[in-house]
């Protein structure tokens, strides 16, 4: 008959509490785990609520605004204006300061 031994356990004993202890070990990590990743994604879900929440109380960006309208083409200038400035135009001629030439491409650029 085998006797068993007083005292420290045998070789399959100390294998079988090795392994006890490693699956107790893996399960209380995985456990810890699994219940800090919880925390992170209720905090990260409340964090995106609060975004929500901030962006709802926000008033609407305004539309930005319409480009300047260009300004105005010139009018046809009026036939009092018209004739100032032809007279005006002769008397720089008369006077020397206009050539012919200019003078002639200016009272063309007026008439037309």
């Amino acid at each position: 008959m085998l006797r068993r031994r007083a005292g420290r356990p045998g070789l399959i004993g100390a294998a079988a509490r090795t392994a006890v202890i490693a699956g107790t070990a893996t399960a209380t990590s995985n456990a810890v785990n699994r219940r800090q990743a919880a925390k992170a994604q209720e905090q990260a879900e409340a964090q995106a609520y609060e975004q929500q929440q901030y962006a709802a109380a926000q008033p609407p960006a305004q539309p930005p605004a319409p480009p300047p309208a260009p300004p105005p083409a010139p009018a046809a200038p009026e036939q009092s204006d018209l004739t100032g400035q032809l007279a005006k135009l002769g008397e720089l001629h008369s006077q020397g300061v206009l050539s012919d030439e200019e003078f002639a491409a200016a009272k063309q650029r007026l008439l037309s």
